[in-house]
């Protein structure tokens, strides 16, 4: 399993705040997470101890923790992890310290593992600090191992360990400067079955994390004129339009709801998340030119028919981008994620931090976005709170729900380890973490990754991914997951 897929990333897009002059200009961002332990089982919901992010600053404790009959025992795990943004500077700082290692009943020990991240970002520079990072007396099947960045150790016939995995983004764009590090101070991949884990099995132990990006400084233009006629043969590549009765300053058309929309819940509480005549098929990872793959299911209906929440949860980012035009998230109890875009107009309901029921109408089909032109659809992802940790490309097919919910049957959610929300509780903090992973950004518009610190392996759009250092025996370019 490649590294993206456990390795949640709390990572914020760009704020925006008004300047002295009036102009609006992005503002500095940063941002940390961390976790003691992680475990990673093929087919299994990943386990974690530990874990933190921030903003807002955090913090955990452990006196020890287990896991899998002596798989894993540490004995105690502190950590903490704290974003600031001073004036036009920002700072984020993630650190986990592990105490008393131990690994499938002491083949793999250390006295303690510590990993330490900082990033920093200004108009005029970025960089960051892994140096604190480290392993005390790390002990491989009875030999002493010298823990350096990336080295790679070998566990007898049944896999091999990475000691301080770590790696670096810096990114520097035409309007922001940024830096993102991690380190991860023990990596192991099972590649047999071993101390009662399947081949396959990752173990993390001592994830830290850090990112912060800020705006260059950049002079104001000077006043001029409007033309008075339209230059001619002008070409640009700013965001698409927003349509008509909106503009990037403005909210989206809203529109009041329609009376009588009854919905049919199914027995679990989901809804289908068009109200009346709707047709659909599994168009799940075909190829699209500005997100690489199909992340989810377009659902064909007429122009302004009603969508509905297909679950009770939280909206957020409720809005248009370049790509998915009118669009929103919409989160439930339990930390799932689920993605509606291209609408036509929302309803009033429609807001950030709203809290919605099964069956409330959002909005309204449309093709707004880079659908301009295309029959009239809604464009529909779900992203399960265990897959968060990969970014964008945590999704999985939506096809066997929406027939499911179409019928007023509820899906198995088996095959990939989710299991839908049962009473209402609030999200464990783990899952609180991963999930912000997505809200932080706006969703299927590559253009709006420019000013954060993305990488391709963590949203699997965007600019390139990172930068690798100390390469040679855990990482391979951009195939470090």
């Amino acid at each position: 399993m490649r590294l993206r897929v456990v390795l949640g990333a709390l990572l914020l897009v760009s704020l925006f705040s008004a300047g002295s002059s009036g102009a609006v200009v992005p503002s500095p961002v940063s941002s940390a997470s961390a976790f003691g332990v992680r475990v990673v089982v093929p087919g299994k919901t990943p386990v974690s101890a530990g874990s933190i992010s921030a903003p807002p600053a955090s913090a955990a404790s452990l006196v020890g923790w287990s896991y899998g009959n002596g798989a894993v025992t540490t004995g105690a795990i502190t950590g903490g992890a704290n974003g600031t943004v001073d004036d036009d500077r920002a700072i984020g700082r993630g650190v986990v310290h592990v105490g008393s290692v131990s690994l499938f009943g002491g083949e793999v020990t250390a006295d303690a593992i510590t990993s330490k991240s900082v990033s920093r970002a200004s108009p005029s520079s970025a960089g960051g600090d892994l140096s604190g990072s480290g392993i005390s007396n790390l002990v491989v099947l009875g030999s002493s191992v010298t823990a350096t960045p990336n080295a790679k150790v070998t566990l007898g016939d049944w896999g091999y360990a990475i000691a301080l995995e770590q790696a670096v983004t810096d990114q520097n764009t035409s309007q922001r400067r940024g830096h993102r590090g991690f380190v991860v101070g023990l990596h192991v991949h099972l590649t047999a079955e071993h101390g009662g884990l399947p081949a396959g099995t990752e173990i993390f132990v001592g994830y830290a994390e850090a990112a912060a990006t800020a705006p260059k400084a950049v002079a104001p233009p000077p006043p001029s004129s409007p033309p008075t006629s339209p230059p001619s043969n002008h070409h640009h590549h700013e965001p698409s339009p927003p349509p008509v009765g909106a503009s990037p300053s403005t909210p989206p058309p809203v529109q009041s709801p329609p009376p009588g929309v009854r919905p049919h819940l199914t027995a679990g509480g989901y809804v289908f998340p068009i109200y009346g005549p709707a047709s659909f098929s599994d168009d799940f990872g075909a190829a699209r030119a500005d997100t690489g793959w199909h992340h989810g299911n377009d659902i064909f209906a007429p122009l302004g028919a009603p969508i509905l929440a297909v679950t009770d949860g939280t909206l957020f980012l409720v809005g248009w981008n370049t790509i998915g035009g009118n669009r929103f998230w919409l989160r439930d109890l339990q930390g799932n994620e689920f993605y509606y875009a291209h609408l036509s107009a929302f309803t009033p309901v429609a807001r950030d931090g709203a809290q919605v029921k099964a069956g409330d109408v959002i909005g309204f089909v449309g093709a707004t976005g880079d659908a301009a032109g295309t029959p009239t659809h809604l464009h529909f992802e779900i992203h399960p709170a265990a897959l968060l940790g990969m970014g964008y490309d945590g999704v999985i097919d939506p096809y066997p729900y929406l027939l499911a919910w179409q019928r007023l049957d509820d899906a198995s959610f088996d095959a990939t380890g989710w299991t839908p929300p049962g009473k209402k509780a609030p999200p464990p903090a783990a899952i609180l973490l991963q999930a912000d992973d997505i809200s932080a950004v706006s969703g299927l518009d590559p253009a709006g990754f420019e000013g954060v610190l993305t990488g391709e392996p963590l949203f699997g759009e965007g600019p390139p991914g990172p930068k690798i250092v100390y390469a040679s025996p855990g990482f391979a370019g951009n195939d470090a997951r």
